[in-house]
């Protein structure tokens, strides 16, 4: 895997974490300006990459919606997860404007998605997984496992366990592993 190294400027990073605010602003009708995310200020926020919105509050999971390619511009990607983690996260009710006011974020842009070539190999930390079988997948990001205090092959586990896959589904050969990097602020 080749090290993942989308490095952004404070400023850059500013703008995303603004986004996520006022796209969720926007969508609880409270928000000043346009319900469309502002221009980006540089070429590099434009770029196609996968990218997660996690919401907490208190320090508890409120909210995580990302996608996984990036099929569309890093800024509008961002701009659509913030919205879906506050309002279309099947997991809990919509936000509302209490929780706004408390709300922590976390944004999460993913390396290209590459097979996993050795379970081994997978460093908790750094990478994040993707298990997938029998129509089943379910991801956790390189935050997780640290977060749980997990050592690798509970992080493998509990990335099957989130595929609905029995835990140890990582050991089978028809379960196909997936990692990637991510750069998390």
């Amino acid at each position: 895997m080749s090290d993942f190294r989308f490095e952004l400027t404070d400023g850059e990073k500013r703008y995303l974490k603004d986004l996520v605010v006022r796209s969720i602003s926007s969508g609880l009708g409270i928000g000043d300006g346009p319900n469309r995310p502002p221009e980006p200020p540089t070429d590099k926020l434009r770029e196609h990459l996968g990218a997660f919105v996690t919401l907490k509050i208190d320090g508890n999971l409120r909210g995580c919606i990302g996608n996984v390619q990036g099929s569309d511009a890093l800024y509008r990607t961002i701009w659509d997860m913030a919205r879906s983690a506050a309002f279309r996260d099947p997991r809990f009710p919509p936000l509302d404007e209490d929780e706004f006011r408390r709300i922590e974020y976390e944004i999460s842009i993913l390396s290209p998605i590459e097979p996993c070539p050795d379970p081994e190999l997978v460093e908790v930390g750094r990478h994040g997984l993707i298990m997938s079988a029998h129509g089943r997948s379910g991801l956790l990001l390189p935050q997780v496992p640290v977060e749980w205090h997990w050592d690798r092959e509970t992080f493998l586990a509990q990335t099957c366990h989130k595929a609905g896959l029995p835990r140890d589904a990582w050991k089978d050969p028809d379960t196909t592993i997936f990692w990637f990097e991510a750069e998390v602020f």
